[in-house]
């Protein structure tokens, strides 16, 4: 019996020590055993924003990414092997992104981490990529936390949130003579990064954000972030943040006569953002790491752009093409191209050094990929790009936003009236039916685009028929919400005292309801 115990248990051993060689072999690569590679695959893994507030950002990163892939398997792969990706939803949560990314590590053993989304997300597994000497590479993400001190395993293709905020600094104060600069960001790590690039952006010219504010990640709870920027009198606000919080900073920013220049980062979601936007986002500047995927210059010139549109319409027919989009393919031809010149004996420092190789690797895009052994970031330029109509627009004529600016109560998307009149009181119906009859036009203006691309907007004040109040008002519009035009007042006790103000400012003053003869005689320009 114990000899029969002895022989099974010897077949036994045996049967498992095969099946054990037989799973080796389909992972075994030029004679050394490479998790995620067999001789048909290339397993990677992602985790990224697949539901919640930040699943826009997730879905098209993986989507651009997938349709650059699927083509490349349906032409056979790389070198004879298909190319998967597992992805996990991490929620925009970094302990959700750290135990996803251990799992790929421990259970699915991956060969490589591909297409992560967000800072406060991706900053966490740095120690963990470290210590496991797995390449990381293409995160939508700008943090500077994975690019100093220099990481051999992360391999970042975009800009960085410094340059961009550099950029946009540079072009504010350069350009347009703006020094009054704030910020709004998020209150994690991808908010704290994008502060402190403009923070440095700004020392250069000796200056200082005005006033910050912040949010909670997860959160749309900008009230205090925008109360502690509005007494600043800043003329531009640098955004750091998604598209949902954003797109409410901005709504409430103009609803409460606030209307500086507004500046996202690329990470906001630039398509999202201007969608939950409508109307109210005219005017809005994105700095881009990527071109406008659908704007005329880039699908016939920039052929990168065009086949990322075609082969998204092919794979995922529902989705519009979009930067965030346009960024994952970049990051799957970046990933491609590494994969080709690892060549079919492929392990991750081969693949590593690869990527290294890569000199001036056209994307189609205008701007090349460029790698080095000390240098992980494969592309530097930064794109500027405006909402209009619903639409992105390239800015490159900072001219024009400069000559608009000079001239007080005129932006490049706004012009801004000033009323005084009666709004209480016992002359309130004469003052409330004069501005509703004017706005109701004005309204009906500015639905149709407004004039010449700007929208009119009238501040006006309550004076209750009474001489020193219009005075008052009038002295407030002018000095401090710095208006365009006066228009629309009421009543010839109130109208008359204002003349001098008027004839000493030169601000036109149209639409009075008094016929007074001191408003006609003498001619007054």
């Amino acid at each position: 019996m114990k000899h029969f115990v002895r022989i099974f248990s010897t077949f036994f051993f045996l049967l498992v020590l095969v099946s054990s060689c037989d799973k080796a072999a389909k992972h075994r690569v030029g004679g050394g055993s490479v998790p995620g590679v067999t001789d048909t695959e290339i397993l990677l893994g992602s985790s990224l924003a697949l539901s919640g507030h930040a699943s826009f950002l997730g879905t098209q990163t993986l989507h651009g990414a997938l349709s650059y892939l699927n083509h490349i398997n349906e032409q056979g792969g790389i070198h004879g092997r298909k190319i998967k990706v597992i992805a996990y939803d991490d929620g925009y949560d970094p302990p959700r992104c750290v135990a996803n990314t251990q799992k790929l590590i421990n259970e699915d053993k991956i060969f490589a981490f591909f297409c992560y989304v967000g800072t406060p997300t991706s900053v966490k597994i740095i120690p963990i990529v470290e210590e496991a000497r797995i390449p990381l590479l293409g995160l939508f993400t700008g943090a500077n936390a994975l690019r100093e001190p220099f990481k051999r395993y992360i391999i970042n293709v975009r800009a960085s949130y410094y340059q961009e905020t550099r950029a946009a600094v540079k072009h504010f104060v350069e350009d347009l003579g703006i020094k009054k600069i704030a910020v709004f960001y998020q209150y994690d790590a991808y908010g704290f990064d994008g502060l402190t690039g403009t923070e440095i952006a700004l020392k250069k010219y000796g200056l200082a954000p005005v006033a910050t504010g912040t949010y909670i990640r997860g959160t749309l709870n900008v009230e205090d972030g925008l109360n502690k920027i509005i007494p600043s009198g800043a003329e531009a606000v640098i955004m750091v943040g998604t598209y949902d919080p954003c797109a409410k900073f901005i709504k409430l920013a103009k609803s409460k006569g606030l209307s500086p220049i507004f500046h996202n980062v690329s990470f906001v979601g630039g398509d999202e953002l201007a969608r939950k936007l409508g109307k109210e986002g005219e005017g809005v500047i994105i700095t881009q790491v990527v071109p406008p995927p659908e704007a005329p210059e880039a699908r016939t010139l920039l052929w990168g752009a065009e086949e990322y549109c075609n082969l998204l319409k092919k794979y995922y027919p529902e989705d519009e093409p979009s930067f965030v989009g346009l960024e994952g393919y970049i990051n799957a031809r970046a990933l491609v191209e590494g994969l080709r010149r690892a060549g079919r004996d492929l392990n991750r420092e081969k693949f590593i050094d690869a990527i290294d190789s890569i000199q001036d690797y056209s994307l189609g895009i205008a701007n090349t990929l460029t790698f080095g052994p000390d240098d992980h970031q494969g592309l530097e330029r930064v794109y500027f790009t405006q909402i209009r109509d619903g639409k992105f627009i390239m800015l490159i004529d900072w001219e024009k936003i400069k000559r608009a600016r000079a001239v007080p109560g005129v932006t490049d998307t706004e012009i801004l009236l000033g009323s005084s009149l009666a709004l209480g009181g016992h002359a309130r119906f004469l003052g409330t039916q004069t501005l509703h009859g004017a706005l109701s036009y004005l309204n009906h203006i500015n639905e149709q685009g407004g004039i010449h691309g700007r929208k009119i907007k009238v501040i006006a004040y309550d004076d209750g028929y009474d001489p020193p109040r219009c005075v008052a008002n009038t002295k407030k519009l002018l000095n401090e919400d710095k208006v365009f035009a006066l228009f629309c007042y009421v009543g010839t006790p109130t109208s008359v005292k204002i003349i001098p103000i008027v004839e000493k400012a030169k601000i036109p003053l149209l639409g009075l309801f008094t016929g007074a003869n001191a408003l006609r005689e003498p001619f007054k320009r």
